[in-house]
């Protein structure tokens, strides 16, 4: 039995609790990979996959192969980003990191989707 495919909504809405999923994994002890695992997971793909899959319809067949390859450097940018300024703010802590990486990702989840137009063989193509 073939598994039903996420809908684009769906898969919005997935990623977006993903980081709060990931966040209240943080009040498991400290080595269960309970904790870890959850986090690593949204860290590492979430908010990649979350801007590469803006189109309404999520991206074109030929193009998933390149979704999968940069979703995890566009999140791992992310995070370094997000990291160094909560450590310029003098105000890292890992639920002030995960907070503020789930918050984007909802946000970013919660917008609309947009459709890359055409290019014709018209004048400005």
């Amino acid at each position: 039995m073939a598994l039903p495919r996420l809908t684009p909504v769906r898969r919005r809405a997935a990623l977006a609790v993903s980081g709060w999923v990931a966040l209240a994994a943080t009040a498991l002890p400290d080595a269960s990979p309970l904790r870890w695992i959850p986090v690593l997971a949204f860290v590492g793909f979430a908010p990649g996959f979350v801007l590469l899959t803006r189109q309404p319809a999520g991206p074109r067949p030929e193009a998933r192969l390149e979704v999968y390859a940069l979703a995890a450097p566009v999140s791992l940018a992310l995070a370094t980003l997000t990291a160094t300024g909560l450590f310029l703010a003098d105000a890292f802590s890992v639920v002030a990191f995960l907070g503020t990486l789930a918050a984007f990702v909802t946000v970013a989840a919660l917008l609309p989707g947009f459709r890359f137009r055409k290019r014709g063989g018209g004048e400005d193509g």
